[in-house]
């Protein structure tokens, strides 16, 4: 597994154990409302890190990996690309987790546009690595006389 990829997937354990963690919260605020509402504060980050943060960020680093090697058969590609696109989906992560925590309007938009703009450069980088499946042809019949 490249370098690259195990970084995507270990950060998505991370993001999949604040999830669950903030999940955990959220479901004995529901048992015990003595907590404190604050605690619905962190429903965005729940949702966030679930969905993109452990979810977007697990797929990406899997295919990567999973991909078939450009033509020749020795390279996946430049990986600068792929680091910034790392770089791009967890700042878009963090970004929209403080928009929804403290109420940063702008945060929702920037961190969106970060996120999208991961996966524009995730796929420039693994475009040239899709190609169709070659099936061999199928082998004719032999019919007995």
């Amino acid at each position: 597994m490249p370098r690259v990829s195990r970084w995507y997937v270990r950060t998505a354990w991370a993001h999949f154990l604040v999830a669950i963690t903030w999940g955990a919260l959220l479901l004995t605020y529901k048992a015990w409302p003595g907590l404190g509402a604050w605690v619905w504060r962190l429903r965005g980050w729940h949702i966030e890190a679930l969905l993109v943060g452990w979810g977007t960020q697990m797929i990406l680093g899997v295919l990567f990996w999973w991909l078939p090697k450009l033509p020749g058969g020795v390279s996946r590609g430049p990986q600068a690309p792929v680091w910034l696109a790392y770089g791009l989906l967890n700042a878009g992560v963090a970004a929209v987790v403080v928009a929804h925590t403290w109420g940063w309007g702008d945060g929702l938009r920037w961190g969106r546009a970060l996120e999208m703009l991961a996966g524009l450069t995730f796929a420039v980088n693994a475009w040239p690595r899709i190609r169709p499946l070659v099936r061999a042809p199928a082998r004719p019949r032999r019919t007995s006389p």
